[in-house]
């Protein structure tokens, strides 16, 4: 996917590449600072490097949830982000109309993973000509993905790529099957969701738990068995995060990781 980018630097470094950046678009100051640290941090160990923020969040667990500061000031917010330091950007889209809205002002094109069966969707975010990543549904074996991608490319746009998040186990948690991973780059090339997949939905308070004490362990374990990219959220304080704060990853804790992830990846080269 990330030949499709051409805002997209460190191609050639032969590294995995990071989709990072906060759960939703808190403000256009934390955005534009934590894509500076994040672009700092992939310029040094050369990692190509796409900034996410969600300009709305349509599946929160309540309806007094946070969801947006506004669709079009967000928006706004992720292409000053892409043009101040020339880097492509991405979002989740969850209605048909939100594709060619969004299409406007980001590279990538992100659907949920409860929506990935949605054809109309996946055929409308394919027809606006951006890159398309596809979010494995919790509930979905990864030979599925085969159709979601095989929609995209029926649609005639070819520049997909997968999301591992995790399989449902029992009620509130999520487990990682590393095997299908493997089996996914048959069809596209793989992420995995780091943050997402250490996700403990559907708590009796109704606000999403997570683990991410094990970031690091999930992380190295996806860069051993060839995921193509890794997906983090991150956050400078996660506790005041206004979405997904339970299982993000602290922004002064990443350059850590990364050094860390990218040894990984030189010793299985």
């Amino acid at each position: 996917m990330i030949q499709y980018l051409e805002n997209i630097h460190h191609k050639d470094s032969k590294n995995f590449f990071l989709i990072a950046g906060p759960c939703i678009i808190e403000g256009e100051d934390m955005a534009l600072r934590i894509a500076e640290k994040v672009v700092e941090l992939t310029n040094k160990f050369e990692i190509p490097y796409i900034f996410k923020g969600s300009f709305k969040k349509a599946n929160r667990s309540r309806v007094d949830s946070f969801t947006t500061i506004g669709e079009e000031k967000s928006l706004e917010i992720l292409k000053k982000v892409g043009e101040t330091f020339n880097i492509p950007t991405t979002t989740d889209i969850h209605e048909n109309e939100h594709a060619a809205l969004a299409a406007n002002y980001v590279d990538v094109l992100q659907i949920p993973a409860f929506l990935v069966r949605q054809t109309d969707l996946l055929v409308a975010a394919a027809k606006t000509g951006k890159c398309i990543t596809l979010k494995k549904g919790q509930f979905l074996s990864p030979e599925s993905m085969k159709f979601a991608v095989e929609k995209v490319v029926d649609s005639g746009n070819n520049k997909t790529a997968i999301i591992e998040r995790g399989n449902s186990f029992g009620y509130t948690d999520l487990v990682v099957d590393f095997r299908g991973i493997p089996t996914m780059r048959n069809y596209a090339p793989v992420i995995l969701d780091v943050t997402h997949s250490l996700q403990q939905p559907n708590q009796n308070s109704g606000v999403t738990g997570g683990r991410p004490e094990l970031i690091e362990t999930i992380a190295k374990a996806g860069i051993a068995v060839g995921a193509d990219g890794l997906f983090i959220e991150t956050h400078p304080t996660p506790a005041t995060a206004l979405s997904d704060g339970a299982n993000m990853l602290q922004l002064d804790k990443l350059e850590d990781l990364l050094q860390k992830l990218t040894r990984v990846r030189e010793a299985i080269l």
